[in-house]
Order: structure tokens, then sequence, then C-alpha cells
């Protein structure tokens, strides 16, 4: 058998054995799901599980680090673009990344990747502001902006996944834009007031 079938077979294996943990995920909490519940929802066998991963933690911590990584290129990709862009981006990888979301934005996940996730998006809002105000590194204020942003749109996403992503991503990526469309400008106004004052 040639090692492309291998690589092929062991990516879909495991694409079966996170979207089965997803599902679980999204029914019960992590210390609750079971590697027996996990290899019956992705109808594998338990060699197979354990030829992957060692337990039902393990799996979780590989995946967050997986997806982790990959959001982590994804923001580097995205440090000269325009926010619109930026979330058409984003959206368009969660939306091909449904299940790892649906684990990211479970009620019964740890927070530990929502958390990260909302550190990356704030730190690339962050970049991308600074890069068009030269000068503002030194404000305070728009960390609270910048913060307010990327909190947004976790929960813009957030919502999206936890309704089962009914609407389509070009309609999530426009009410992003629209909800975030003059947060700048306005904060920008405001300062230049505080200024004159």
């Amino acid at each position: 058998m040639s090692e492309k079938t291998n690589d092929r077979r062991t990516i879909k294996t495991r694409k079966a054995i996170c979207r089965a943990f997803a599902e679980l995920l999204m029914e019960k909490e992590l210390h609750k799901i079971t590697v027996k519940e996990i290899i019956e929802k992705a109808d594998i066998s338990r060699v197979t599980f354990y030829n992957h991963y060692f337990d039902v933690y393990d799996l979780h911590d590989k995946f967050e680090e997986s997806i982790m990584l990959e959001t982590a290129s994804l923001v580097l990709e995205l440090e000269s673009v325009s926010y619109s862009e930026v979330f058409s981006k984003i959206i368009g990888y969660v939306n091909e990344n449904r299940a790892a979301f649906r684990m990211i934005f479970s009620p019964n996940g740890t927070n530990k990747m929502r958390f990260s996730l909302g550190t990356l998006l704030e730190g690339l809002l962050r970049q991308l502001y600074f890069e068009k105000n030269e000068g503002a590194a030194a404000d305070r204020n728009a960390d609270y902006m910048i913060y307010y942003r990327a909190q947004g749109m976790i929960l813009v996403l957030q919502k999206w996944v936890l309704n089962d992503f009914k609407e389509p991503a070009d309609v999530i990526t426009e009410i992003m834009t629209v909800l975030d469309g003059r947060t700048e400008e306005n904060f920008e106004a405001w300062k230049k007031k505080k200024q004159e004052t």
C-alpha cells in the first residue's frame, strides 16, 4: 500500500475521531466522555483509536494543539490585509473546520481554546491597528477597543457555531463586517474629541 493511501486513511480516521469527539462534547462534559462512545460514533475499532491517541484527554490536547497551530498560521497570513478580508478568511476557516469549532465553543469544553483563539485574534487586530495608526502603540485606550473587537468576533463565531452553521458563511462575514464597521473610526473620533477638550 502506498504512503499516500496511508496518509489519506490516517487523515480520514483522525477526522472521524475528531468529529465524533466534537459531537459528544456538545452533549456532555469532557470527563464524562469515554473511548467506547468515541469509537462507536466514529465507527472505528478500539485498536484504531489507540493507534492515534493515548486516551480521551490526549485526543483533546492534540486536537487543541493542532487547531491552534493552524489558526495561528492563518492569523500570520492575515497580518497585512483589510478587516473585511480578515473576517472572510476566518469565517471560511471556521466553516471548513466545523467539528473543531463545535469543540472550541462547546459549553462542555474547557474554554482554553476559546481563550487562545481570542488572544490570537486580539494580537492580529492589534497588529493591523498599529500598522494603520503609527504612533498609537502607547495608547492604552486602544487596547480596550481592540479587545472589544476581538471578543465581538468570538461571540459572533460562537453564536454561528452553536446555531449549527444555519446561516451561510458569506452572511456571517457580512454581519461581522457591519457590526465591526465603524468601531475604529468612532474610537479615533472619540480620542480626537478628548484631546480637544
